[in-house]
Parts: structure tokens; sequence; C-alpha cells
């Protein structure tokens, strides 16, 4: 029987000629991937390949000025002290939690979009900052971060006193 060599990609991810993969729902709208052999057969899919969000990322804005780098993204409905940023010299964490205050039933909505929970967002800096001379401003639902840039130019004269 001739047997067929596996391309890269199949060596790669584990998957045999044979297999499909097919979305399932999960209780929680997560998206969970089952492997599905043509025979029908149903088994789990590597580990590495489940997603499961738990926490939402957050959409940012991220731009420069002759002295400061700026990073702006919406933070509507969620308040002050549930939000956390972390700023290193060349790397920045915001996270948060959006709580929703209503207790509805689920059949009385027509449609549910809005996102509550936790979410967060991990950015490389394009360069150095200064973490201790970092502002955050938030104005209708929208978070500035004005994180000041390091001059790498600047030089200091230190004069030598005598003791």
């Amino acid at each position: 029987m001739f047997n067929k060599k596996r391309s890269f990609f199949e060596r790669l991810t584990g998957r045999g000629v044979e297999e499909e993969y097919v979305e399932e729902e999960s209780p929680r709208d997560v998206k969970k991937i089952s492997v599905q052999s043509k025979g029908g057969k149903t088994g789990q899919a590597p580990a590495w390949m489940e997603e499961e969000v738990e926490e939402a990322e957050l959409t940012v804005d991220v731009y420069q000025t002759p002295s400061d780098i700026i990073v702006q993204t919406m933070v509507a409905g969620v308040r002050p002290e549930d939000l956390e940023i972390t700023i290193a010299r060349d790397m920045i964490t915001i996270r948060g939690k959006r709580e929703e205050s209503r207790t509805i039933n689920e059949e009385n909505y027509f449609a549910k979009e809005l996102y509550w929970g936790t979410f967060s967002r991990t950015l490389s800096l394009p360069a150095e900052v200064e973490p201790d001379d970092a502002e955050a401003t938030e104005r209708h639902g929208l978070l500035t971060l004005k994180l000041p840039k390091i001059d790498k130019e600047k030089k200091k004269n230190v004069k030598v006193k005598s003791i």
C-alpha cells in the first residue's frame, strides 16, 4: 500500500489527511475546536488549538509626539478604581473590569452585544519611557495615557565636590 508523506502543516498541527476541524459552541459562548475525522469520529483537538477566551482584549491607538508616547483606549462604563495600569520602560499593561449592574431576565433581551467582564492589553512600546512621570486621564470613556520618552541624548554635567 502507498503511504503518502505528510505535509509540513500536517506534521506541525498533528492533523491527518482524513481529519477536518469543526467549531462547536460551548455553554459559555466560547468557541472550542474539536477534530472530526471523515469517518464521523469526534475527538478533542490538541491542547494548543483550544481557544479559551477568559478576558477581552482592548483596542488601542498608539502614537507619538516629539516628547511623549500616547496610548488611547475606550473604557466607557469602567470605574477608575477598576482599572490597573502597569508601566515599564518598554511595555505597558492595561487591565480592568466592566461590571453589569442590571438584572434583566435573558428571555427579555432582543440583542445582547455589550461586553461585560475583564479585559486587558499588553503593548510593547516603540521607545523607552519614564514610568514615574506617566499621566493617565479619562474623559467621556476615553482613557489617555501620556508616557514621556526617555531622552537618550540628554546629558548632564556633574560637579565633583571634595568632602
